[in-house]
């Protein structure tokens, strides 16, 4: 596989978006970079915004690289603590003229149609949910077979626990959160027989302040390694440092998601126990529908899947910590390529 041969150059780009974090990119707030060229590029966050260390920041990345290249600039706007302001985020950025203007996360996805509506001349893009069946022409879906990466994490997991018993940390219960937590349970069972695989949730579907919420995670976190699991994959966004935190406290081990975490964690005892994390490359995602737009190459009302085949998806392997079972995951890795293993969807 080529996927491995690509994390250290998206990793130290992360590493670098993350130092440039200004904290002040939440509550509604924007920022704006800019470089020469006509590009203006629209960013509407995630809960958290930038500086979650994950997957807000593998967006920024993605549209930080375009813009190396290109040239342009770009306006960022983060929800507020409720998030009930999403449509006004994509709403001003469209009317300041920003083209394409970027939705980063699901949560969009109820809304995305109405204000692709009002600006038809817009082109928007979306994260982890659809283009498709909108309604609209002027939407693309940029989505991840985040299972397919999960299955790999949890291989990792089951071949690393000593105890037998693992968890998963999810941000919030919704179906998108779920299929990392089907990935997840699916690899540990194909990798070890008979693993025990600890599920728990911070915050219930509609809630989603389980994706910014470090303390809850680490609580939650904390109960799974004091039932027995040595080894807790987490996809809960800024809440997953809580989860490091467990692990740090407890002597045990955590899988980050999104980016390589293990690169972007401040705290170097919360870096010690990240032993992988389950990459997801938002940046290469982001980056490449930019240069499609940019060459006029977009199609509206479609979506783009990313997966282990066009290595959308996948494990870092930063730290060392699991390049004695590389052998095991890649062969695991071309068996989902080559359609002999079906990865679920679903718990």
């Amino acid at each position: 596989m080529k996927a491995a041969a690509l994390l250290l150059a998206g990793s130290m780009a992360l590493a670098a978006c993350a130092s440039d974090e200004d904290d002040s990119a939440s509550g509604g707030s924007s920022e704006s970079s800019s470089a020469s060229g006509d590009l203006r590029i629209g960013l509407a966050y995630d809960t958290g915004g930038r500086g979650d260390k994950s997957f807000n920041d593998s967006a920024y990345a993605g549209v930080e690289a375009a813009i190396a290249s290109l040239g342009g600039e770009v306006q960022e706007l983060s929800p507020n603590d409720d998030a009930s302001n999403r449509p006004e985020l994509l709403t001003q950025l469209a009317e300041q003229g920003f083209d394409p203007v970027i939705a980063v996360g699901f949560a969009y996805g109820d809304i995305i149609s109405d204000i692709a509506a009002d600006f038809p001349d817009t082109t928007f893009a979306i994260i982890d949910s659809t283009g498709v069946d909108l309604g609209e022409g002027n939407v693309t879906g940029l989505q991840f077979a985040a299972n397919e990466g999960s299955f790999l994490a949890g291989v990792a997991a089951a071949l690393k626990s000593t105890t037998n018993y693992v968890g998963f940390v999810g941000g919030v219960e919704t179906p998108l959160i779920q299929s990392f937590e089907a990935g997840f349970a699916a690899g540990a069972e194909a990798a070890k027989p008979g693993i025990t695989v600890d599920v728990k949730y911070i915050s219930p579907a509609g809630d989603f302040s389980g994706f910014s919420d470090p303390a809850r995670g680490q609580i939650v976190a904390q109960g799974i390694f004091d039932a027995g699991a040595d080894i807790v994959y987490h996809a809960a966004g800024g809440s997953g440092t809580g989860v490091f935190e467990a692990a740090a406290a407890s002597g045990k081990r955590a899988i980050g998601v999104d980016s390589d975490q293990y690169q972007t964690v401040d705290d170097p005892a919360q870096q010690a126990v990240i032993m992988t994390s389950m990459l997801k490359r938002v940046d290469n995602a982001v980056e490449a529908f930019i240069t499609d737009f940019s060459e006029g190459n977009v199609e509206g009302g479609t979506d783009i899947t990313n997966d282990l085949e066009t290595e959308g998806v996948g494990l870092s392997y930063s730290g060392g910590f699991i390049d004695d079972i590389k052998t095991q995951i890649d062969e695991f890795a071309q068996q989902i390529i080559d359609g002999e293993i079906e990865v679920p969807t679903a718990p």
